[in-house]
């Protein structure tokens, strides 16, 4: 078996969910010495850098041999539940792919920025440093991501997220919020005395529908497609009997480039102020929980077309495209590390049959290492 893919069996076989998703999951302690260690081997100089009791960040670091830029190579080491997996942790190879929890989101790419720094480190880097980063928590609210790059800086970066090795220069960003709507509990047979918050809640619901028909509807983002929103989930009431006094709706914000990170609140504000003034007994209260930016760098700049051309001498065609999904990217390039995407093919992340594919990981790995000597 490949070096590369023999390290990425052993990641996948790690049990590396994300307790912030999952209570009492394991975090990423155990996938972060594995990756220490295999790091330590090829000759890098590591860092292990605690980002919170049990989840550590892994930074490798290595010289090269006369003065130049600094390239970061960054994944993130978390995984989604297993709910309704079998065997999520036993990697199964069969028709050109790796199967297992974690393959393709994204152990598949940090596999390969790994193996690629492990094959430059032995060609020696003839000017800068490459620094390679496996971070936690991407897939709750990217702690790993915002304590990296307090501590790391570099002149550009890759985030291995699974593209299907297209070079993604953009992607979506999103909001989490909350409406709460009060109704009066009353027996039920006393519709007088109560007010039914999920009823209520309903015409909030309606509101968003055709909020969400309308963004959809509009010209699309050219790489990243529209806007859009989810009612994520819906509680209220006490029991059979009861008109209900609070319902509870929480709700996701899909962004676009270019738009504020509070749009989502803004528009919440707006149908709860419409809501109000046909009436006035209804009692709404708006929030937003938690935001993170799109984000989009130029097609043309430096760092997109040095990798379309590592790509390319690696004997691939490139392609730059967007991606719907946020990644750790957007911290970075915030942060003032202009940043791409770029990793592996595959299926499944985030469900129960997940893969990367075998020849992807490979063909990631070694344009990777000859972006590290083109870029540095």
């Amino acid at each position: 078996m490949d070096s590369t893919i023999r390290f990425l069996h052993d990641l996948v076989a790690i049990d590396s969910v994300n307790p912030s998703l999952v209570d009492g999951a394991a975090g990423e302690a155990a996938v972060a010495a594995a990756i220490a260690d295999e790091m330590r081997r090829l000759g890098l100089d590591v860092s292990v850098e605690i980002v919170a009791p049990g989840r550590p960040n892994v930074v490798g670091v290595l010289e090269g041999r006369a003065a130049g830029r600094a390239l970061m190579f960054c994944g993130h080491t978390d995984t989604v539940g297993v709910t309704g997996m079998d065997r999520p942790f036993t990697p199964t190879i069969r028709d050109g792919r790796l199967y297992g929890r974690g393959s393709q989101d994204m152990k598949g790419g940090l596999a390969a920025m790994i193996a690629a720094a492990g094959i430059v480190a032995e060609r020696g880097l003839a000017r800068g440093r490459l620094v390679v980063a496996a971070v936690v928590d991407e897939e709750h609210s990217s702690i790993g991501a915002d304590a990296l790059v307090t501590k790391w800086h570099a002149d550009a970066a890759v985030v291995t997220e699974p593209t299907d090795l297209a070079i993604a220069v953009g992607h979506k960003g999103f909001e989490w919020l909350q409406v709460e709507v009060a109704g009066i509990a009353a027996h039920g047979s006393r519709p007088a005395e109560g007010q039914d918050a999920i009823l209520r809640m309903g015409r909030v619901l309606a509101r968003l529908e055709t909020l969400d028909r309308a963004l959809q509807a509009r010209a699309p983002h050219e790489l990243v497609g529209a806007a859009s929103l989810h009612a994520s989930t819906v509680s209220g009431g006490r029991e059979w009997s009861s008109y209900p006094d609070h319902a509870t709706l929480r709700m996701e914000r899909r962004t676009l480039p270019g738009e504020p990170q509070s749009i989502g609140l803004a528009e919440l504000t707006a149908i709860r102020s419409e809501l109000q003034a046909s009436d006035p007994s209804l009692r709404i209260d708006v929030r937003q929980l938690f935001s993170r930016p799109a984000y989009e760098i130029r097609r043309n700049h430096e760092l997109p077309q040095a990798l379309a051309a590592a790509v390319e001498a690696s004997g691939q065609r490139s392609n730059i495209a967007g991606a719907t999904f946020w990644t750790d990217a957007a911290i970075l390039g915030h942060a003032g590390i202009p940043s791409v995407l770029f990793g592996p093919g595959g299926a499944g992340l985030h469900s129960i049959d997940e893969y990367v594919v075998l020849a992807d990981v490979g063909v990631c790995r070694d344009a990777l290492a000859e972006l590290a000597q083109r870029f540095c």
